[in-house]
């Protein structure tokens, strides 16, 4: 299994900021055409991605804390943490457009910039396929270029197709257990309705826990009632809030499923294999392999 980057730039719960619902249609803030922005503000790891991908960095001035691919990025102003943008610090480098994932805020911060007679844009979140898909077509017609979003919407598909097909003749699906933290011995597990949930199901895994939404603890009995086969978890590098693997195991819940009795921990970079943008596709293959093995190589 490939090893990935640590996740430096995040706090130690900005994985939260994949946590939410599917959008809602779109509205006038996501349809919004920016042709003539040369000053935009891109918020949130998968719109900075797609603006990369899409050849348009150049119009980019700065970006939030959670955009950290390429590593191009770092040449530009940090605004802050997407989830506690402060209004001073975005328009600090004088944008002409804003371009934000939906979750961003304070919902006060947003609704000032959006006084701040900056064109603001909102791009939706789903964690699927289609919902990649919408975010690249919505950023390309944002920064008023169609042509080349419709290309590389082409492309990320046909790549995220091929990667979801590795997994199609899997009989017995693996069952997964996402760990966001695990501070004083508490579970915080990943529930339905994240990204979380939503690459383990690309992946050709089932999320062993079905019966909330977002992220909570869990207890004892529900971890091992859950039966997960393979924890997983973000790679934090030197996150001190990171459980190590023998913490992990020596969680008295956790060694009593499968995954604590074969000490199965997969750790991944956390803006790579949550962000749902470009390299998702990327994500999906190598958790695929991580999951399966020679079961799912080409």
């Amino acid at each position: 299994m490939r090893l990935f980057s640590s996740f430096k730039a995040l706090v130690a719960g900005a994985a939260l900021a994949f946590a939410f619902a599917a959008s809602p249609a779109l509205s006038e803030e996501t349809t919004a055409a920016l042709p003539d922005a040369a000053r935009v503000v891109a918020i949130g790891g998968s719109v900075t991605e797609i603006v990369y991908a899409l050849g348009l960095e150049k119009r980019l001035v700065a970006r939030d804390s959670t955009s950290v691919y390429p590593q191009a990025v770092f040449q530009l102003p940090d605004v802050g943490y997407m989830r506690q943008l402060s209004p001073e610090g975005v328009l600090s480098v004088n944008p002409d457009a804003i371009i934000a994932l939906e979750g961003s805020g304070p919902r006060e911060t947003v609704d000032v910039l959006k006084k701040a007679s900056v064109p603001f844009v909102m791009v939706p979140e789903k964690f699927d396929r289609d919902g990649i898909i919408e975010k690249i077509k919505v950023v390309g017609h944002a920064l008023g270029d169609e042509g080349k979003a419709a290309e590389l919407a082409r492309s990320v598909e046909a790549d995220i197709d091929a990667a979801e097909a590795l997994t199609a003749r899997i009989t017995e699906r693996k069952r997964v257990l996402f760990i966001l933290s695990m501070q004083g011995g508490k579970i915080l597990a990943s529930g339905t309705d994240t990204a979380a949930d939503g690459i383990i199901a690309m992946a050709g895994a089932v999320n062993v826990v079905s019966d909330y939404s977002g992220y909570k603890q869990l207890s004892d009995e529900a971890i091992i009632d859950a039966k997960p086969d393979v924890i997983l978890m973000m790679d934090r590098g030197g996150d001190d809030h990171a459980a190590t693997g023998n913490d992990l195991f020596a969680h008295p819940a956790i060694a009593s499923t499968p995954a604590g009795q074969a000490k199965k921990l997969i750790r991944m970079d956390g803006a790579y294999l949550l962000g749902f943008g470009p390299r998702t596709a990327a994500a999906i293959r190598d958790l695929s392999a991580a999951l399966y093995g020679d079961a799912v190589q080409n």
